[in-house]
């Protein structure tokens, strides 16, 4: 590892979560590239399919197998220019379920560029192919920006194929000292397999004003317009936000950031209703069409808290947002918090622990609320040059109070072998 220096920006505050940023204690190092492989056994219980067996229940199933897990990260800084990556793709297979065997892979990468002292350009994607969640919800250390930002599928009921990719586009302008503007956008993309599953299209736009009080503080304001789309519904839903942003610099490792403000939501969707079979003999159609159109109203909340050692990383987040669904559900209000914790202070031992929740209330035509709650840990140890011995625990549970039959309960156990050249313990990714 070694430092780089920074950026020519004006700007050293500390991060700005509504713009999406990472800590900024995150962005000092430079962390050379480094590759990773491991090849592991693995136990899974509750594996769940898009379809349904003879008795008329949803396919599950829990088996042993086998995986591949490979990747690489890092950050590389030029005079102007500075490039973070996180990528990891993995080789699934069931002994007992061969039909739930997956290829799958996330991407997190980022470019900045300053073109002058006062002017930078932020170039984001989160993208990824996958059967599940990839752990993409927490922090890391190889990219400047917050993936739980983005609009990344992490609720999905199902092990279903999905393919999805969020760009975002930032053009930051540091008028003085103290004050910045920021004007950017996101277009997003998910895309599921099943065709009983809806996939999602969404644009966004958002800009800011932020005014620095202090060496550690900043506050200021910004407005989002958030528009979404759904492939197998008519309709969609327009929403503008508007919050207050405070952020501080507690020391020189330790940031709280967070904003408040509210959401107008206005979703419009065709609904088919079935006539009474006489009405529908006597005209000769089914049913008939109409528009549900809503408008909602609901807080726009977010707040983190993070420390960064130089042997780890603690950060604690919540917030309360509009979202696109996750292929069962469209349009949400969800509540989040996420917590995460790795370290790798010892000189062969490295380990990581997080925890999540997800209370959402769907706004489209199949309205309800739906939870999504996962704990993992994961711990490795050097046992020879560059060669460590990882285990990993993973627990989810989704659930519902809306609908009984939305129950799953997952758990996924492996053990394995690593492999990753460098001095330093394995990284929990």
């Amino acid at each position: 590892m070694m430092t780089a220096a920074p950026l020519s920006a004006q700007y050293a505050g500390p991060a700005i979560l509504s713009r999406g940023e990472a800590p900024a204690a995150l962005s000092l190092p430079e962390i050379r590239f480094r590759p990773y492989a491991e090849a592991s056994g693995t136990y899974e219980q509750g594996l769940a399919g898009v379809s349904i067996n003879e008795q008329g229940q949803l396919v599950a199933g829990h088996s042993f197998g086998m995986g591949l897990i490979w990747g690489v990260g890092g950050i590389h800084s030029w005079r102007h220019t500075k490039v973070g990556l996180d990528y990891r793709g993995s080789l699934l297979h069931y002994a007992q379920h061969q039909g739930f065997d997956s290829v799958d892979q996330a991407l997190l990468i980022s470019l900045t560029h300053q073109f002058t002292p006062h002017l930078s350009f932020d170039l984001r994607e989160s993208a990824g192919l996958t059967a599940r969640d990839f752990g993409q919800r927490g922090l890391r250390d190889t990219v400047p920006f917050d993936p739980s930002t983005t609009y990344v599928p992490t609720t999905d009921y199902f092990d279903n194929r999905t393919i999805f990719s969020t760009s975002t586009a930032m053009l930051q302008w540091q008028k003085t000292a103290r004050l910045s503007f920021d004007l950017g956008g996101d277009a997003f993309v998910v895309r599921r397999r099943s065709s009983a599953l809806f996939g999602s299209t969404g644009l966004t736009a958002h800009g800011d004003t932020e005014y620095r009080l202090s060496r550690r503080s900043t506050i200021g304001a910004n407005y989002t317009f958030l528009h979404f789309t759904y492939g197998g519904y008519q309709g969609g839903t327009d929403a503008h936000g508007a919050a207050l942003v405070y952020s501080v610099r507690l020391n020189r490792t330790t940031e709280f950031s967070g904003y408040a403000g509210g959401y107008r939501i206005e979703s419009k969707f065709l609904q088919t209703t079935p006539l009474d079979p006489v009405i529908a003999v006597l005209l000769g159609i089914p049913g008939t069409t109409q528009i549900v159109h809503r408008i909602n109203y609901t807080p726009n909340l977010g707040a983190r808290f993070s420390r960064i050692y130089s042997t780890g990383m603690f950060f604690l987040s919540a917030g309360h947002s509009v979202k696109p669904g996750n292929g069962v559900f469209a349009t949400s209000t969800a509540s989040t918090v996420l917590t995460g914790y790795s370290y790798t202070g010892l000189r062969r031992w490295s380990f990581g622990a997080s925890v999540g929740y997800e209370r959402a209330d769907s706004l489209g035509v199949l309205s309800g609320a739906y939870s999504d709650s996962q704990q993992g840990m994961q711990i490795s140890r050097q046992v020879a040059s560059h060669f460590h011995v990882i285990a990993m625990y993973s627990a989810r549970q989704y659930s519902s109070p809306t609908y009984a039959n939305y129950s799953r309960h997952v758990t996924d156990a492996r053990i394995g072998i690593g492999y990753s050249p460098g001095e330093i313990p394995l990284r929990i990714w």
